[in-house]
C-alpha cells in the first residue's frame, strides 16, 4: 500500500470535482476547492474520520468495497479507478467486476437529469447506480446480492413481481427480459457469468425455459412500464435507454407518460423518502 501516493491522489481528485457535478449546490461561501471531506464521506457512505485519515496517509488498508465506493463518489474514470486500487495495494477488479461499477460519465448524467428518475444498469440488468427520484419510484436496488441483483432472475423467481405487474404486463416484461438476455449471450459468447445465469434460470423457472427455447432476440431501447407504487398509486412511465459504445452499460431514463402520472411523480418527490416499495421491477 502506497499511503502517501494514495493520500495525494484522493486529495487531488476530491479538489478537482465541482460540487454541481454531484448534485451539491456551489454556494458563494464555499472556500474549499472541489468537494469537502464531509461531502465525500456522505457520497461514499463512510465516516468523515476515515476520509481524513486516508488523505493524511495514516489509515489502515481500505477494502475493495470501500475503494469501489470512493471511486463512485469521486467520479473516477476506469483508468483512475485501476490506479486507486493499485495505490491501495489491491489488484483492480477483473473485467466483470469493473463492469459492475457505474461509469463516471453515466453517474454524472444521473445528477444532471435532476428530478427525472434514472439509473445505470449493466448489460445483464444489474442496477449499478440510481438517482434520488429513481430510488423514490422503485426502491434502492444497488445493494442486492447474488442472483437477486439480476432483474431477469427476480422476474422469473420472485412471485411478488407478477403481482406488481399484473399477468398481462408481466408476460410482456418477461418476454422482453429473455430476448434482451439472448442478445447479451450472443455478444458475450462463452462468458461464464452469462452462461451461469442462464443455466440457473433454466433450472429455476419453467416459464424461462419455454421463452428461452423460442430464441427471440431484441435489445431493449424504449418501453412503457406501469409501477404500482404503495404510496401514490399507479404511475406509467416511458423508458428511454441510452447505451455505451461497447453495450456494456446503459442509462435508463423514465419520464411520465401522461398528466396523471406526472402529478403522482411530483407528489412522490414532495413526500420524499419515508418508506420504499418492496421490490418494484424495471
Amino acid at each position: 500500500m502506497q499511503r502517501e501516493q494514495l493520500a495525494d491522489f484522493l486529495r487531488r481528485r476530491r479538489e478537482a470535482i465541482r460540487p454541481a457535478e454531484v448534485g451539491i449546490p456551489d454556494g458563494p461561501r464555499r472556500r474549499t476547492a472541489g468537494l469537502r471531506r464531509e461531502e465525500v464521506a456522505l457520497l461514499a457512505g463512510m465516516s468523515v474520520d476515515y476520509v481524513v485519515r486516508l488523505e493524511q496517509g495514516r489509515s489502515s488498508q481500505p477494502s475493495t468495497q470501500l475503494l469501489g465506493a470512493l471511486a463512485r463518489a469521486l467520479r473516477l474514470t476506469d483508468d483512475e479507478r485501476s490506479h486507486l486500487f493499485h495505490l491501495a495495494g489491491h489488484q483492480p477488479p477483473p473485467a466483470e467486476g469493473v463492469a459492475r461499477l457505474a461509469r463516471a460519465g453515466l453517474v454524472r448524467l444521473l445528477d444532471l437529469v435532476g428530478d427525472t428518475p434514472a439509473m445505470v444498469l449493466s448489460d445483464l440488468s444489474e442496477v449499478l447506480a440510481q438517482n434520488r427520484m429513481s430510488i423514490l419510484l422503485t426502491g434502492d436496488h444497488t445493494g442486492l446480492t447474488g442472483d437477486r441483483r439480476y432483474v431477469a432472475y427476480r422476474t422469473f423467481t420472485d412471485p411478488t413481481i407478477r403481482d406488481l405487474h399484473g399477468p398481462e404486463e408481466w408476460r410482456r416484461h418477461a418476454r422482453q427480459q429473455v430476448a434482451d438476455l439472448r442478445a447479451v449471450a450472443g455478444r458475450r459468447a462463452g462468458d461464464p457469468t452469462v452462461t451461469g445465469l442462464i443455466e440457473r434460470l433454466r433450472a429455476a423457472s419453467d416459464d424461462f425455459r419455454r421463452l428461452w427455447a423460442e430464441h427471440e432476440v431484441a435489445v431493449r431501447r424504449a418501453d412503457r412500464k406501469t409501477f404500482r407504487h404503495p404510496r401514490v398509486g399507479r404511475i406509467t412511465m416511458d423508458c428511454e435507454t441510452l447505451v455505451t459504445p461497447d453495450l456494456g452499460q446503459l442509462l435508463l431514463v423514465l419520464t411520465p407518460a401522461d398528466a396523471e402520472s406526472r402529478e403522482r411523480l411530483e407528489l412522490l418527490r414532495v413526500l420524499g423518502v419515508e418508506e420504499f416499495p418492496a421490490d418494484v421491477p424495471h
